[in-house]
């Protein structure tokens, strides 16, 4: 077995849907996955992208996706990566596939001189919290997460 990573491309859209669509199902939360092909293609693909994707693959064949993006300490001085989604077919999980698409991403870390990397993961999701403590992940349960989105969202942007 032979896992690549590679960038992910334009006619990647309806999988990473696909991979975001069973990512959601996993952790519960089907009903707030809503982005589009079109959605994918014009963030991640557009003139500017400010989101980006790395595509694992075994034997040539795409088995699962981290989406993620850079961000900024103000405490460090420095450039950071967001992971957004991990996410590892079931049928190809424990073979190393979750931990290459993360040393992939710690590896570029390094390699642009970047302080952080950085994921949640859901509180009830114990084999992924082993997996990641396992990988030298340290969770921060002293920060509590803040969401402002829909009418909420509207009202506090309003001028």
């Amino acid at each position: 077995m032979s896992v690549e990573i590679r960038g992910a491309v334009a006619s990647d859209a309806a999988l990473i849907v696909k991979f975001v669509a069973d990512l959601a199902a996993y952790e519960k939360l089907s009903h707030e996955a809503k982005a589009s092909e079109a959605d994918i293609v014009r963030d991640l693909f557009g003139a500017d992208p400010k989101v980006f994707c790395e595509i694992a693959e075994v034997d040539g064949s795409p088995v699962g996706f981290a989406l993620w993006f850079y961000t900024y300490s103000t405490f460090q001085g420095r450039y950071g990566i967001w992971l957004e989604d991990l996410y590892v077919d079931p049928a190809a999980r424990g073979q190393g596939i979750g931990e290459a698409l993360l040393q992939h991403l710690a590896r570029r870390c390094v390699a642009e001189g970047l302080g952080r990397f950085e994921w949640w993961v859901l509180d009830w999701n114990t084999p992924s919290i082993e997996f990641y403590k396992s990988k030298g992940a340290e969770l921060q349960d002293e920060w509590t997460k803040c969401r402002v989105d829909g009418a909420a969202l509207l009202e506090l942007g309003r001028a």
